[in-house]
């Protein structure tokens, strides 16, 4: 099999802080290795050392390959929007040149390979920047970089990555800032790519639909699972039960020499001294590192009536822009709303209005007495950069307050896994997660019982976002929760509002219920789209009475049958959406998947075509 990127033996430590001690990977095409590991592990690290955006310490990269490369604080050329995407395209523009000067000196042995790459390429490649855009949700192509959020950044960023024509992509956290529909055609795209990924990235559900391997980074080594993230998690625990027993072993063993060892010299013969090699060999043996998890218990034990928040009518508009329309809005004790819909929608505005951060046009909102908010936003704004881990955990004091306890900030926060060494370090150190874990920490601090979450996954290793997920199932407060992190509104949100367009909400039952209504409306949609965009019948004005063309028997039962045949090719259009939309169907049968992401363009393109038919033959039938 081709070989797309070797590592051999990559070491990297940050100060005296060793973070990488020997990774090797290898990553071929139509490979997709989901790169996983506790927040700070290295997995980003691992991600700039493999784009040769930082330079091991010992070890190599080997790769001859194009890349493309999501960063997770990712920087753009100054310009526009456009401008910023289509500098990715700079190889198609080096191959234009050299396909120029390769016909410009009658050279035809360097012309036959150039012009052969750009016939598979495409010799013009602008609508492909401006496909992307829109597809992705980007910001308008004419807006200045200088001017867009830490979002608008990443997207634009993703954009770039896939226009670079790579044959390797290294994505961190590719879904953070991207709404559901465009996670989902994301999904699509890498299990169709016929490249190699190395991913990053905390959406399970994108990780059991596009994964061929996982590799964990445990304790600055790479070790790798064969299969889904699933085949993960179960091989995983097997290993974990594994290591335990022959630690156990090795610890046994040093006890029972060590008890030899610490007899009388006398028993130590010149024969012994194999027993004592094998003694010193048994201590300077790594020891092995315990799984690390910790605890958050949010509940605050008190008792309210049926409702925390009510909302009645609220409406926001920014302008003539309407963002929320009417919303009645009641929240009880257990419920944890989940808030969807596109980037842009309102959802950061409603949480804004429903936190009293933003006032409403309309409409009214009451809370229950003795409710106390706390948000978690998607900036993860409330943490002074500058300002260390042991002073943004305690806000300057030696000891805060869990339940009615005084504990030693640094007691706390080794509950959740700072160790004593990290706590001197500025918050700005720390990696996405780590800050996203310390915010955890204060809000256990907070003693809320309605929460506000927006995009509280992004950033978290998988053992943060379970712990997340525990604490909230067991919270006996309310909590509205703007995700679009799959797995976490199934498993946690015991309801979903859902941003349907021009301000108006809709809430349903589950993701589930969301999500058959919202592939309907995309195809009430794309039909609408198709009648309207249908040539209407030519209009001539004739010097003498036009006379009506008849329909012919056939062109009649054409007629009187396209209803019925645009009803079937519409259910089969439901039927494999819905097929597609299963993230086990990429990763047990991705060619079938592929053929019926095929099909469902063609049935696309046939209901257009069956619904412009209906309308010229209609408009002669009358």
């Amino acid at each position: 099999m081709r070989v797309l990127l070797v590592a051999r033996g990559l070491e990297k430590a940050w100060g005296d802080r060793a973070i990488l001690r020997g990774i090797d990977l290898t990553v071929g095409p139509r490979e997709v290795v989901g790169l996983v590991g506790a927040n700070g592990c290295g997995k980003s690290t691992l991600l700039q050392l493999l784009a040769g955006e930082v330079q091991a310490d010992h070890g190599e990269v080997l790769r001859e390959v194009g890349v493309g490369v999501l960063s997770q604080q990712p920087r753009l050329p100054p310009g526009t929007v456009y401008e910023a995407a289509a500098e990715a395209l700079a190889w198609h523009r080096a191959l234009v040149t050299a396909w120029e000067a390769a016909v410009a000196a009658g050279d035809p042995a360097a012309v036959a390979p150039l012009q052969d790459r750009l016939d598979v390429v495409g010799w013009q490649l602008g609508h492909q920047v401006d496909a992307l855009l829109d597809r992705l949700r980007c910001p308008p192509a004419d807006a200045s970089v200088d001017r867009l959020s830490g979002g608008e950044i990443r997207r634009v960023a993703l954009v770039r990555a896939l226009l670079a024509s790579p044959d390797l992509l290294l994505l961190d956290e590719p879904t953070n800032h991207l709404d559901a529909d465009t996670v989902e055609w994301l999904q699509a795209h890498l299990a169709g790519f016929a490249g190699g990924t190395v991913l990053v990235t905390h959406d399970r559900y994108l990780l059991e639909a596009v994964a061929t391997r996982i590799v964990e980074i445990d304790d600055g080594v790479a070790v790798s699972y064969e299969g889904s993230y699933t085949d993960y998690l179960i091989e995983r625990a097997e290993r974990q039960a594994s290591l335990r027993r022959s630690e156990d072993a090795r610890l046994a063993l040093i006890a029972q020499e060590a008890a030899w060892a610490s007899r009388s010299p006398a028993a130590r013969t010149t024969k012994q001294k194999a027993r004592l090699q094998r003694l010193d060999a048994l201590k300077e043996a790594r020891p092995l590192k315990r799984e690390e998890t910790f605890h958050l218990d949010l509940r605050t034990g008190t008792k309210f009536g049926r409702t925390l928040l009510e909302a009645r009518g609220l409406t926001k508009s920014f302008g003539a822009r309407t963002v929320l329309r009417a919303l009645d809005l009641d929240l009880a004790p257990g419920e944890r709303l989940g808030v969807v819909g596109p980037n842009g929608a309102g959802k950061s505005t409603l949480l804004s209005l429903l936190t009293g951060a933003l006032n409403p046009d309309q409409g009214t909102l009451s809370r229950a007495p003795r409710v106390q908010l706390a948000v978690l936003d998607q900036h993860r704004t409330g943490l002074d950069p500058h300002a260390t881990v042991f002073e943004a955990a305690g806000d300057g004091n030696d000891h805060v307050i869990v339940g009615d306890e005084a504990v030693h900030v640094a007691s706390f926060l080794r509950r959740f896994l700072f160790p004593r060494e990290q706590l001197g370090h500025a918050v700005e150190s720390l990696s996405g997660g780590e800050r996203a874990r310390l915010l955890l920490a204060r809000l256990l601090l907070r003693g809320a019982n309605l929460l506000f979450l927006d995009e509280p996954t992004n950033d978290l290793d998988l053992m943060t976002l379970r712990v997340l997920e525990e604490a909230l199932l067991a919270f006996d407060g309310a909590a509205v929760v703007v995700t679009h992190d799959r797995a976490f509104l199934d498993r946690v949100c015991t309801g979903v509002l859902a941003f349907e367009g021009d301000g108006r909400t809709t809430r349903y039952a589950d993701r589930a219920q969301w999500l058959v209504a919202h592939q309907a409306a995309l195809r009430a949609e794309r039909d609408r789209s198709a009648r309207l965009s249908a040539p209407a019948p030519a209009v001539a004005a004739p010097a003498k009475p036009a006379v009506r063309v008849r329909l012919s028997f056939k062109e009649q039962r054409e007629l009187d049958a396209l209803p019925a045949a645009i009803e079937a090719l519409e259910a089969e259009q439901a039927s494999v959406e819905a097929a597609l939309a299963d993230p086990g169907l990429w990763r047990t049968r991705p060619t079938e998947a592929q053929t019926m992401q095929a099909r469902l363009a063609a049935l696309t393109a046939e209901i257009e075509a069956s619904y412009a038919r209906w309308t010229a033959l209609d408009a002669r039938s009358g």
